[in-house]
């Protein structure tokens, strides 16, 4: 795979100065094994990786998530179920009475040992972010892998089966749609439309929300654009299309991205460039969270954080503006 680290990282960089705000949203990265391989994957995930967090640096998430008191508790990966204490970790943090959001592909649902993990998620009331990116089986399977689209339908409809998608059920089923390809993301709330009619009609399937993400020119996709001579252009257009409206709700504004080992970055795009959250000078470790306040630290920015701010913008919360 094409490092593009040094296509993105130079010493300046003309994207404007961020800072941060008052930590809300704990995003933790429990590893980078996942059953699926997608194209679009900025983490690189994939069923032969072996990172995994340790049992001691979870618990060290809850010290945290006891201290600082974030607002919400983001699982990542990789496929965040598969880690052994995804659980635990789901329990303790809701007993704590903190949102966890979990950053589910769908077919994990079907995967042996898996049977009652929609059951779990329902029973805990934590919000399932789904990744769907197209509701047409063709583009689906392009960007996943062969007969993904089906499990992801499958998937879908089990979550719907325990409450997920319904009304006034408060269990919450978001989706997010990536591009296929080398360019933006339509407007969020058409889009969204789209998705709603023709899953219903389809598949029977009802969901909350959808969420707009940009791909980022990095990992997978980044080596993508390169092999194929698109780099340039992508980069191009996420400067053309940036939108200055965008840049006060920016994840890293609110958000501590944390690595397998507990390290910290200003977001999980950084966390893949290895560019750690840096304070005093210092890189920082989730076990610093413990005494140390990051409000008003400078963000580590540079040319690919154009891709959170092109168009409508683009979060791990969708569109911005």
């Amino acid at each position: 795979m094409i490092d593009t680290k040094p296509l993105l990282y130079r010493s300046s960089t003309d994207f404007p100065p961020v800072e941060r705000g008052r930590l809300e949203i704990l995003q933790v990265n429990l590893g980078y094994r996942c059953n699926l391989s997608c194209t679009h994957c900025h983490v690189n995930a994939g069923p032969k990786r072996t990172e995994e967090m340790s049992w001691h640096t979870a618990q060290q998430v809850l010290e945290v998530m006891q201290k600082r008191s974030p607002q919400t508790l983001d699982l990542t990966g990789g496929a965040p179920e598969l880690h052994p204490h995804f659980r635990w970790l789901v329990e303790q943090a809701r007993a704590l009475n903190v949102e966890v959001i979990d950053r589910c592909n769908l077919t994990i649902l079907q995967e042996p040992g898996q049977e009652t993990l929609a059951a779990f998620l329902a029973g805990q009331g934590v919000r399932v972010v789904a990744s769907m990116p197209c509701y047409s089986q063709k583009n689906v399977d392009e960007q996943r892998g062969k007969g993904v689209f089906e499990r992801s339908i499958e998937g879908l409809q089990t979550l719907n089966r325990v409450g997920y998608g319904q009304a006034d059920s408060g269990r919450v089923l978001d989706l997010v749609y990536n591009p296929g390809g080398a360019f933006l993301p339509p407007p969020q709330q058409q889009l969204e439309q789209d998705y709603k009619r023709r899953l219903r009609e389809d598949f029977g399937i009802e969901f909350n929300h959808l969420l707009t993400l940009a791909n980022m020119p990095i990992s997978r996709f980044g080596s993508m654009l390169v092999s194929k001579g698109q780099f340039d252009h992508y980069m191009q257009l996420l400067r053309d299309s940036f939108n200055g409206a965008t840049l006060p709700g920016l994840m890293c504004r609110n958000t501590i991205s944390v690595d397998w080992q507990g390290n910290l970055y200003d977001c999980d795009f950084n966390q893949m460039l290895e560019l750690p959250l840096q304070y005093h000078d210092q890189p920082r470790h989730i076990s610093d969270l413990l005494n140390e306040d990051l409000e008003g630290n400078a963000v580590i920015v540079a040319d690919h954080c154009f891709g959170c701010t092109a168009g409508q913008g683009s979060s791990c919360g969708g569109a911005l503006d």
